[in-house]
C-alpha cells in the first residue's frame, strides 16, 4: 500500500511541477523530457534485470550451498545464548526461540527468501504466548525492531546492483555498510531494552554487546589512522577477502555434510533465475516513477531545499544528493533500490554520491513494510512503541552511513 502511494505521488507531483514550469517559466522541454524518461528508464530496468538474472543465480546458488551445509545452524548456536536474554518472555524450549534465531541467522547471511517465512513463523509462535492478542507483546516488538534495523553480513543485492552499474569494485561499500547497519541495530536494541527495562548489565548481554562493540570500535579507530588512499585499499582488500572466505567456508561446510555441491548450487541458481524474472515489472515500474520525478525537476527542487537547510546549519552538503535513498528505504525497499540505481546512473557508481546511496540502502530496512507484514500476519492492531523504536534505529543507521561514507570515500 505504501509503495502504491509513493508511485502515484511520483507521477502527480511530477505533473504539477512540470505544469508550473511550463506556465510560469515557459519551459517547453519539460514534458518531452518526462516522456523520454519513461522510455529510457523502462530500457534501464529491463537491462538491469537481465544482467541480474545471471549474477543473482550465482549468489543464490552459493547461498543454497551455505544453507544446506548448516551455516544457519552454526550461527544459531553462536547467537542463541544472547537472544534468550533479549526475549525473557519466551521459554528456552519454545518453538518461537528456534524460529527467531533461524530468522536472524538467515538475515545475517542475506537470505531474504528464507528469512521472511521464518520471521512469519516466529511471529505466529510468539502470538501463542501473547496474553493480549490485539496488542504487540514485548518479544514481538524486540523481534520487529531488530528486523527493521537490517543487520546483514553479506549485502548481496547491493553489491549486485553496483556490479551491474559498472562499479570498479562492487564490494567497496561492504565494510562501511556493515559498520552503519551495526549502529542501526545497536541503537534499536538499546531503545527497546530501555522501553522494556531489560537488564543491559546482564553478564551474557554485556559479553556479546561489549565484545561486538569493542571489535567495531577498534576497527573504526584503525581506519581513522589511515590516509584516504590507504583506507580505500585496505577496505577493498578486506571486503573481498571476507566475502570470498565466506564462499569457501560454504563449500567446505557442504563437503563435510556430504551434500552434492554442484546440484545444490544449481537448485539455488534456479531460484535466483525465477526471482530475477519476477522482479522485472516491479523494477521497471519504480524506475519509471523515479525517472519521471527527476525529469520534471521535482527531485532537484527537493534536494535543493534539503541542501539549503544543511547549508544554514553550517554542514557539508555533499551527502544531500544521496539522501533520497535514505528517505525511501523505511517506506519501500523497491523504491530505495530504484532511487539508488537512478542516483548511481546520474552520478556514477564510484562517485561519493553513488557509494553513499548504496550505504544508505543497506544501513536500514523497510520499517513500515516489515511492521505491516509481520504484525498483519497475526492481526496485531496496537503496535505500541514499535514504530517509534524502529524509526530511531533508522535515524541512527542514516547518521552512521553519512559518517562512515565520509570516512571511507570523501
Amino acid at each position: 500500500m505504501v509503495l502504491n502511494y509513493i508511485w502515484i505521488g511520483f507521477f502527480l507531483i511530477a505533473f504539477l511541477v512540470a505544469l508550473a514550469k511550463l506556465i510560469f517559466l515557459g519551459d517547453t522541454e519539460v514534458f518531452p523530457a518526462i516522456v523520454n524518461s519513461t522510455f529510457d528508464m523502462s530500457k534501464t530496468g529491463f537491462e538491469i534485470a537481465l544482467y541480474l538474472t545471471g549474477v543473482m543465480s550465482l549468489w543464490l546458488g552459493l547461498m543454497k550451498i551455505g544453507e544446506e551445509g548448516g551455516m544457519i545452524k552454526i550461527l544459531s548456536r553462536i547467537i542463541g545464548p544472547f537472544f534468550s536474554k533479549l526475549f525473557p518472555e519466551i521459554p528456552r524450549d519454545h518453538p518461537a526461540s528456534g524460529s527467531i534465531i533461524m530468522n536472524f541467522s538467515a538475515n545475517l547471511l542475506g537470505l531474504d527468501n528464507a528469512a521472511t517465512p521464518l520471521g512469519l513463523k516466529a511471529m505466529k509462535e510468539m502470538q501463542s504466548l501473547n496474553p493480549n492478542p490485539n496488542t504487540a507483546s514485548n518479544a514481538q516488538i524486540m523481534f520487529l525492531v531488530l528486523n527493521t534495523s537490517g543487520l546483514t553480513i553479506i549485502p548481496i543485492s547491493i553489491m549486485l546492483d553496483r556490479s551491474i552499474l559498472g562499479a570498479a569494485n562492487p564490494t567497496d561499500v561492504f565494510i562501511p555498510l556493515l559498520l552503519a547497519t551495526f549502529c542501526s541495530s545497536f541503537v534499536g536494541l538499546i531503545t527497546v531494552a530501555i522501553y522494556q527495562r531489560i537488564n543491559l548489565l546482564d553478564k551474557t548481554i554485556l559479553a556479546y554487546l561489549g565484545g561486538i562493540t569493542l571489535t567495531i570500535g577498534l576497527l573504526v579507530y584503525y581506519f581513522t589512522t589511515l590516509g584516504q588512499a590507504e583506507l580505500e585499499v585496505v577496505s577493498t582488500v578486506a571486503s573481498t577477502f571476507i566475502i570470498f572466505s565466506l564462499i569457501i567456508s560454504f563449500i567446505i561446510l557442504g563437503l563435510t555434510k556430504g551434500i552434492n555441491i554442484y546440484e545444490t548450487f544449481v537448485n539455488g541458481a534456479k531460484e535466483g533465475f525465477e526471482i530475477a524474472v519476477k522482479i522485472i515489472p516491479f523494477l521497471i515500474a519504480i524506475l519509471v516513477g523515479i525517472g519521471v520525478f527527476r525529469a520534471s525537476g521535482a527531485l532537484d527542487y527537493l534536494i535543493s531545499g534539503i541542501e539549503w537547510i544543511v547549508l544554514q546549519a553550517g554542514l557539508n552538503t555533499d551527502f544531500v544528493e544521496a539522501l533520497p535513498t535514505a528517505v525511501m528505504k523505511p517506506l519501500s525497499g523497491g523504491a530505495a533500490k530504484g532511487m539508488m540505481i537512478e542516483t548511481m546512473k546520474t552520478h556514477g557508481a564510484d562517485s561519493f554520491t553513488g557509494r553513499l546511496s548504496s550505504i544508505f540502502r543497506g544501513a536500514t530496512e523497510t520499517t513500515f513494510y516489515i511492521l505491516a507484514v509481520y504484525f498483519g500476519s497475526v492481526n496485531i492492531k496496537r503496535t505500541r512503541y514499535a514504530v517509534t523504536a524502529g524509526l530511531i534505529a533508522d535515524a541512527a543507521g542514516i547518521i552512521a552511513a553519512i559518517v562512515f561514507g565520509y570516512m571511507f570515500f570523501h
